[in-house]
């Protein structure tokens, strides 16, 4: 039988422990928010030798970071604006992320349907699309290529016919979200971080002349308290931003905006997609329509937020207006209501721009100090993470010479591979597949689950493979197939995940694009849990609750 969670430096298990450390011993630098963002930053200043500490009120990628379009995108849409520098800075990071982890990140031709009285001319999307790739650096290999009409209609026969002229076929990157953020936030504790979810900073602690110092930390799970002492704090909570600057009395200037995207997930039988398409809608937006493990996913709404910030949801509104614009250009298919399997909301937390809709608002990070010292990141996109993060530790690194500490080296993460990402480069990625496909079968698995592991967990799947022979008394006793039985025990025990859902929707997408599988393991998933973390009758049970409550989130939609 498989012992308790174990206690390794990111296991579900060593939590209190996590949390004990931080308060014993000062840091560097704490880090609230455990999205993409915060992940970055842990990452960057452990990389420099920072004592760097982490604190997430939810699970990490909880906001976010787990609810984007999953795209590590070069922005075509910022060149329309205008935003040469945005395009020229997020199409070179998107090459960086996707060296850095090919695991997680992977590229995605994208056909671009050009139609009679539409946004996007023929002759301009050609110089566009020339433009986009000089200024994001594109290899040779996956510049753009102008379609026919005919030849458009050969990549996605869904298509509207009516008035189409050709397309433009270019490259973008698919990524899990999630999954990028968790393998970020694993390297940034492999170097030294310490990083703990469902900790949230109540309230802050401050010293002489009103200089920020530390944070109380109360533990969402077990209810403790934790006062941890930090040189710099950096709030990098993208929706919350501005409520950690009310907690700070800095919020003036520049405020957040937030706007919701939601995502509709159809499967791969009912929306038979065989290409990612990126098309205006009729009121003038862009949306994306992408094939992902056997299902389509189609969004994104972009419209103004001021409502439960921690649990955006899908709403009617936004059901209908998806459903409009994906029949729109996919008339044959005559979408409707019942057709949606799932979907997920996220908020995006834009730096207000006063006259500009939702779509309009730049996407560019901004960085604000308040007058106590705490460093606020605001903006960005999920493309510019490792850049951002950069910034932000050279911020840190300017305020510690200010104060007469050790000069920091300069950031190295350009060439950091993030935790799983050791396979030998992008372009050796395949055969590291195959290799390790082989080594998954000589431990049990089937060749289809050893080759699903070996591209899902990149260099760390001979972890999973180790855990195989152990683990199978305890996931046949559940009932659970040993290839999510060995999942579930490496993210209890290398993925903090420390409740059902942090491992149903973050750590394998499931809610999202097998929900049908959540509905069949969910129970003895939690069952599985509840034996190895000690939980009681209680605690198993509003577990099992908050899983039914996101399931019947993912389908039904919400009044406006």
């Amino acid at each position: 039988m498989v012992q308790a969670a174990g206690t390794g430096a990111f296991s579900a298990g060593n939590r209190l422990s996590i949390l004990e450390g931080m308060a014993q011993r000062p840091v560097d630098v704490l880090i609230i928010g455990g999205g993409i963002t915060g992940a970055g930053i842990a990452l960057d200043a452990a990389s420099r030798g920072l004592r760097t500490a982490v604190v997430e009120m939810q699970d990490f990628a909880g906001g976010t970071s787990s609810r984007s379009t999953k795209l590590v995108h070069g922005g075509l849409r910022y060149l329309k604006q205008l935003e040469i520098g945005v395009v020229a800075e997020v199409g070179k990071e998107r090459a960086i992320v996707y060296e850095n982890g090919p695991h997680v990140t992977t590229p995605e031709w994208m056909l671009l349907p050009l139609y009679a009285g539409g946004s996007f001319g023929k002759l301009s999307t050609s110089i566009g699309l020339r433009v986009y790739d000089f200024l994001a650096g594109v290899k040779r290999g996956e510049r753009r290529e102008m379609l026919s009409a005919k030849q458009t209609l050969a990549k996605e026969p869904l298509l509207k016919r009516e008035g189409l002229k050709g397309g433009g076929y270019y490259v973008e990157y698919r990524t899990d979200d999630a999954r990028l953020t968790i393998e970020v936030m694993k390297k940034a504790v492999r170097l030294g971080a310490h990083a703990v979810n469902y900790a949230k900073v109540d309230s802050f602690v401050y010293g002489e002349e009103g200089r920020l110092t530390g944070a109380v930390v109360r533990d969402m799970i077990g209810g403790g308290t934790y006062t941890i002492t930090a040189d710099n704090i950096v709030n990098a909570t993208g929706p919350w931003v501005d409520d950690l600057r009310d907690m700070d009395r800095s919020k003036q200037g520049k405020t957040l905006r937030l706007t919701k995207g939601v995502h509709l997930v159809f499967d791969g039988g009912r929306f038979p997609l065989q290409q990612a398409v990126y098309f205006d809608t009729p009121d003038g937006r862009m949306v994306f329509a992408i094939p992902r493990e056997g299902k389509t996913y189609f969004g994104t709404t972009d419209t103004n937020y001021a409502k439960d910030t921690q649990n955006p949801t899908m709403s009617y509104e936004d059901r209908s207006y998806l459903l409009k614009a994906a029949n729109s250009m996919f008339p044959s298919l005559k979408l409707t209501e019942s057709d949606v399997e799932s979907s997920w909301a996220g908020l995006r937390p834009l730096i207000q721009q006063e006259g500009k809709s939702p779509s309009e608002v730049s996407r560019r990070d901004e960085i604000f100090v308040s007058a106590s010292g705490l460093v606020s990141i605001a903006g960005g996109k999920l493309t510019g993470y490792r850049k951002m993060a950069e910034t932000v530790v050279n911020k840190i690194a300017e305020l510690r010479r200010q104060e007469g500490k050790r000069a920091l080296p300069a950031s190295g993460t350009k060439t950091v591979t993030i935790s799983g990402g050791d396979v030998g480069g992008s372009g050796n990625y395949a055969s590291y597949v195959r290799t390790k496909t082989g080594e998954g079968m000589r431990r049990g698995f089937t060749a289809d689950e050893a080759k699903f592991l070996a591209q899902r967990y990149g260099s760390n799947a001979p972890e999973l493979f180790e855990l195989a022979e152990s683990t199978k008394p305890w996931a046949a006793k559940h009932g659970l197939p040993l290839v999510i039985g060995v999942q579930l025990r490496y993210a209890m025990e290398s993925e903090m995940s420390a409740k059902p859902v942090d491992f149903l929707i973050r750590r394998t997408g499931d809610m999202f694009f097998r929900i049908a599988d959540v509905r069949r393991w969910k129970d003895a998933v939690i069952a599985a849990m509840a034996e190895r973390s000690g939980w009681s009758g209680e605690q198993q049970l509003a577990y099992a609750a908050e899983v039914e409550a996101k399931l019947g989130e993912a389908v039904n939609p919400k009044p406006e």
